[in-house]
């Protein structure tokens, strides 16, 4: 029997005829309601004419994650008063629930499209529901833009819903507009809301914020803590958010004896489990939970709410592969979503575990997968539907080009698509598997090797990370999952089950299958299906999925992956000692220059070279090493070097490019430089400050080595070692740089003389490269005596370092004139007692010049 009450009662039945009416008139609209307003189970049920009187139409509700598909369609069918399976079911990875009756039908988006991409034109359906929209998961995007796309080509009078927990709908709305003025009707619905205070509640001393997966032990217990204060301060129900799995068990660890149960409900929660969660109980409840419960879920009794304002978001390093999931500072808009928990059914309170003053600078919105995760999954959706780049599609966002570029590298290595992105035979069977494409590959090609079965548990494995205390060896979480009761072991068997049945089919919906493209590398021979040890196939899988993770020891715990970044065990690790592994799950910390393995397997040498065909390399390889040339033929896996031997007459060319590397990492010293080299560089520099062109600019030396064809040829190119460089004479190599063309080059020495005659006879050395830039002359204060004006270098004054008769400074002056007029009495002083033997004229503008004593100068 319908509970006719209850369906009347929620709030979202006032918005459903302006929502009926923007469906009639334009095909698509954004529904923005709050959470528990009914919109995931009253609207689906109208719109389909299972209640209130409108016509049958099927219904398809795609939610971003499998818990919410499940009770959304558990929740509809009790409004109805039916079993899960009549006129509502749920489909999502692993688990069907429809019968022949089904007119709604509750799918993850995930599964949804893998409907498209078998039939693009959704036959059957008259309308889709995108629920928790704003979440902006990647699949949820390209979902909408695939039925867009159908809408506009094949199907116009399927009808589109957005829905959305939060009030910014202008960009849906732009996008089921089709970019047309206005874009597609937003009907808005009202929430019963309660008023629910906030609580500020920070910790007393500063945590370390997160980093990688990693939160701060003493933020998890001084959420454990405002939990407790929570209980004591207030009544009812206390729902706390935390970012992950991990820090739920830790959290709850410190929750003991609280009097109340503790459950923690999060996507890999056992069903009995979500099933308690969303029921109301007698008692007082403390429910732990991840994002899952800001808008997928209502939990009955909640009052309190404590949000550790942390969340999950995905990130991936493009240049290293390595892709993870990262703990973040959660949104503002995040922020508003848990807090509304607590006023869901009557006046409740949130506690922030952070400063009220922090709150204004965390972000507003969540960051959108598509501009942050790996889209290797996205591309080959994609390509699979016709639009390998991804410019036809009606996206939110687009997609970044490096993302998609890399993405294109890694379909390319696995044989998913051509070189110009088209998708092959087998990269159209990967697309179908509902998988990454990497572990469609291993999949693939690992069934080839160890039949289905076996390859189809790995795979699982690799799908969904197992648990930590499963440990960091593949093999050994493999043997400990088949043989465990765990709920993990209970989900890893069902998805190996599903992928055990696709590997076999070797003919999914009448597509041909296709052999690895040639540079992919062909599986790899081992014994006969199944016989091949644990270690061995969880290695060749792992390899496969990732084979630019193969990774060779250089050290106890320490590794080199083919792509280049340097890997490390924990201390603990059984595999710390092996030689070579294939890491499935790594992770770089920030500010860390080598990554953290998760999840490795023992792999041997033929087997990475097998996987990682398409990394092998082999060549001359000429660089700058250690101070001096290295030139070796190489084979190379990635960046693994597997074999090396000298050349004896590497490439010139790359001789003289390896020789300007060293010039440019260890300077122009390398060069030789006499005296005079010195004092000709130092020369120019100061014309080409003092006078531009045509005088060339010296100073730098990365400039002058772009110049390296001008002035170091024809030495260079016959160079063959640092010793070689060593030999090039730096003055001989820079007068080729001197403006001959123009003749100016003629003017060198009078413009910038190496020396200045003073009046005693001697012949004084300019120092051009002086850091102040102004040249200067330091000469014996007594061979300027009868010089009235300072001497001058293309015409500006040098500056006179004034020398005792020890050649020791004694005074400073651009001013010759001036000095013997004053400063001079001040040193004539000074040092007149100290060097009695040399001349101190009273008048030494017209005393003799002179380099020698009073007495010598009488003879």
């Amino acid at each position: 029997m319908i509970r006719t009450a209850d369906l009347d009662s929620l709030p979202v039945r006032e918005a459903v005829p302006a929502l009926v009416s923007a469906l009639d008139a334009h095909g698509t609209a954004v529904l923005c309601a709050p959470p528990g307003t009914g919109k995931t189970t009253l609207v689906p049920l109208v719109l389909a004419g299972l209640t209130g009187g409108g016509p049958r139409r099927r219904v398809v509700v795609a939610e971003p994650r499998r818990i919410a598909a499940r009770a959304g369609a558990r929740r509809m069918a009790w409004l109805l008063g039916e079993p899960v399976g009549a006129s509502v079911g749920f489909t999502v990875r692993g688990e069907r629930v429809v019968g022949p009756g089904t007119v709604v039908e509750v799918v993850t988006t995930g599964v949804l499209l893998q409907r498209l991409q078998r039939d693009q034109e959704l036959s059957g359906t008259d309308l889709v529901i995108l629920d928790e929209c704003h979440e902006r998961h990647l699949d949820a995007d390209t979902v909408a833009a695939f039925l867009l796309d159908v809408r506009a080509t094949l199907r116009p009078e399927l009808r589109l819903v957005a829905a959305s927990a939060t009030t910014d709908a202008a960009g849906w709305a732009r996008v089921l507009g089709g970019g047309g003025p206005g874009g597609a009707p937003v009907v808005e619905a009202a929430g019963v809301s309660y008023p629910v205070e906030t609580v500020w509640a920070p910790p007393a001393r500063p945590v370390r914020p997160p980093h990688g997966m990693r939160v701060d032990p003493a933020q998890l217990i001084h959420v454990a803590s405002v939990v407790r204060r929570a209980l004591a301060e207030r009544s009812g129900d206390v729902l706390c958010f935390l970012p992950g799995v991990g820090e739920i068990a830790r959290v709850a660890g410190q929750l003991g004896a609280v009097g109340a149960e503790v459950l923690q409900i999060h996507g890999r929660a056992p069903a009995a489990v979500q099933d308690a969660v969303l029921s109301a109980a007698p008692h007082r409840r403390v429910i732990l939970s991840t994002a899952v419960a800001e808008s997928s879920l209502t939990v009955p009794g909640v009052r309190i709410v404590v949000d550790s304002g942390l969340a999950r978001e995905p990130r991936v390093d493009h240049a290293r592969g390595l892709g993870a999931l990262a703990t973040v500072r959660a949104s503002r808009a995040a922020g508003r979503q848990r807090a509304g928990r607590a006023g869901r059914e009557a006046p409740g309170t949130v506690y922030r575990c952070w400063a009220e003053a922090e709150d204004g600078r965390l972000p507003a919105y969540p960051s959108p997968e598509i501009r942050i995760a790996d889209l290797a999954q996205f591309a080959l959706q994609a390509a699979c539907w016709g639009d390998p780049d991804a410019t036809g599609l009606a996206l939110l966002d687009p997609p970044p080009a490096g993302a998609m570029a890399a993405a294109r590298e890694v379909l390319l290595a696995v044989g998913a698509v051509t070189p110009a992105g088209q998708p092959t035979p087998r990269g159209a069977r990967m697309a179908r598997l509902g998988l990454h494409p990497r572990l469609a590959r291993a999949l693939l090609d690992g069934s080839a090797a160890l039949g289905p079965r076996r390859a189809a548990e790995l795979v699982a494995l690799l799908s969904e990370e197992p648990p930590r205390e499963y440990g960091d060896d593949l093999a050994a979480a493999w043997r400990r999952a088949r043989a465990g009761g765990d709920p993990y072991a209970g989900r890893w068997r069902t998805e190996a089950k599903r992928l055990e049945r696709a590997a076999s089919d070797r003919n999914p919906a009448g597509l041909s299958a296709a052999p690895p493209l040639p540079d992919t590398g062909a599986a790899p021979r081992t014994p006969a299906s199944g016989a091949a040890p644990d270690d061995s196939a969880a290695g060749l899988v792992a390899a496969l999925a990732f084979p630019e993770r193969v990774a060779r020891a250089k050290g106890e715990g320490a590794f080199l992956m083919a792509s280049g970044t340097a890997a490390e065990l924990g201390d603990g690790s059984a595999l710390r000692s092996a030689p070579w592994l294939a890491v499935a799950v790594a992770d770089r910390p920030p500010h860390s220059a080598s990554a953290r393995v998760r999840l490795a397997a023992l792999v041997d040498e033929d087997t990475a070279r097998t996987a990682a065909g398409h990394l092998l390399r082999s060549g001359e390889e000429v660089h700058w090493e250690d101070g001096d040339l290295v030139a070796r033929s190489v084979r190379r896996l990635g960046a693994i070097e597997l074999a090396a031997r000298p050349l004896r007459d590497p490439d010139r060319a790359l001789v003289r490019a390896a020789l300007l590397d060293g010039l440019r990492t260890e300077g122009l010293g390398l060069l030789r430089w006499t005296q005079d080299a010195q004092g000709l560089r130092a020369r120019l520099g100061f014309l080409h400050r003092t006078l531009g062109a045509p005088w060339p600019d010296v100073a730098d030396d990365r400039e002058l080595l772009d110049r390296a064809d001008d002035w170091l040829e024809p030495e260079l190119s016959r160079a063959r070692r640092r010793a070689d460089l060593a030999r090039i004479d730096a003055g001989q190599a820079l007068n080729r740089l001197l403006p001959w063309a123009t003749g100016e080059a003629s003017r060198l020495d009078a413009l910038a003389p190496e020396r200045i005659e003073v009046p005693s006879g001697s012949r004084i050395r300019v120092d051009y490269a002086a850091e102040h830039g102004q040249p200067v002359l330091a000469v014996k204060l007594q061979e300027l005596f009868g010089l009235a004006e300072t001497p001058r270098v293309a015409g500006v004054p040098v500056l006179v370092h004034l020398l005792s008769p020890a050649g020791r400074p004694a005074a400073v002056t651009a001013d010759l004139a001036s000095f013997w007029r004053g400063g001079y009495l001040a040193v004539r002083a000074e040092l007149r007692g100290r060097y009695p033997k040399h001349p101190w004229p009273q008048d030494p503008a017209t005393a003799e010049p002179t380099r020698h004593t009073t007495a010598r100068l009488k003879r």
